[in-house]
């Protein structure tokens, strides 16, 4: 009796992977949708995990930016996102540069994407370019064509000579709005920053999250808007510190250091097992209201 429950069971655990399997991906679904949902405008789930209803397109070209890679059709987010680059790009005017080159946003109903990011599902993340604006007359052909500037050195432990003041100007006005949970940059811009920062005034750079990549542009990331209660808060991870809550202690250097080059040791970790990643997920790992953003006009 054992032995047959024991195949039943085994038969049923392949009739289950084979069902999801079988079902079509999140990414796939949302990738396929090229106008939003005529919702209300709400973040739902988190970050990673998500989708957005009432995407608002940010204009291709405004007085102050140019949004990059068209074929894309990532110039979608939610309202909080869209006003938040109109203010940051108006400011970059005082501090030398014509605006911003704005980067990926989100899908028209945000969700899993089809290629790169992982995060950028419900609408309140955005890329800004580190190419300082100076035509914001480019055709869709050469925003297909240019390429942003990396302000990371060859040996990724300091910024390069493409790094300016403006750079920083921008970053701090960014990290400075009351609307920002963080900001992701290449670790030496962090530790520039950190160098350059007046000591009574650093709390802004609490925001400022060094993460590898990120050097070509900056992962702005909105708070969840007051009163979307569908809307998962991200849950701090720099802890308060001696020195100001601003991240800017010892442990920064890990990231030219030890994370460039690990120690060796004497017996390796075993790998960990493989995670599935936002490109695997169907619709029943996103929260449920966004079978309703997929499939609403």
């Amino acid at each position: 009796m054992s032995t047959i429950r024991t195949a039943v069971a085994a038969i049923l655990m392949v009739l289950a992977a084979v069902s999801v399997a079988a079902e079509p991906k999140a990414n796939q679904l949302f990738g396929a949708k090229d106008v939003p949902s005529r919702q209300k405008s709400q973040p739902i789930g988190f970050y990673s995990k998500g989708c957005a209803a009432g995407n608002v397109q940010l204009p291709e070209t405004g007085p102050t930016w140019q949004a990059m890679r068209l074929s894309r059709n990532r110039n979608w987010g939610q309202p909080e996102m869209i006003d938040f680059i109109r203010d940051l790009s108006a400011y970059a005017t005082t501090v030398g540069w014509k605006g911003l080159y704005v980067g990926d946003i989100s899908q028209p109903r945000g969700g899993p994407m089809t290629s790169g990011h992982a995060s950028h599902q419900v609408g309140l993340d955005a890329d800004i370019w580190m190419l300082p604006a100076t035509n914001l007359r480019l055709s869709r052909k050469q925003r297909e064509s240019i390429s942003s500037i990396s302000v990371r050195s060859s040996d990724q432990r300091r910024v390069n000579g493409n790094w300016t003041q403006a750079h920083a100007a921008i970053l701090k006005r960014a990290a400075s709005d009351p609307r920002v949970d963080r900001i992701f940059v290449t670790p030496p811009v962090k530790i520039e920053l950190c160098k350059s920062a007046r000591r009574k005034d650093t709390k802004w750079l609490q925001k400022i999250r060094p993460f590898y990549g990120h050097h070509y542009h900056f992962h702005v990331r909105l708070k969840c808007p007051k009163g979307a209660r569908a809307c998962r808060t991200q849950t701090p991870t720099v802890k308060e510190i001696s020195n100001g809550g601003n991240g800017c202690d010892a442990s920064l250097n890990w990231w030219v250091t030890d994370m460039l080059n690990p120690p060796k040791v004497a017996k390796p970790a075993p790998p960990a097992p493989k995670k599935r990643s936002a490109r695997d997920y169907t619709m029943a790992d996103l929260p449920q209201q966004c079978s309703a953003v997929l499939t609403a006009r």
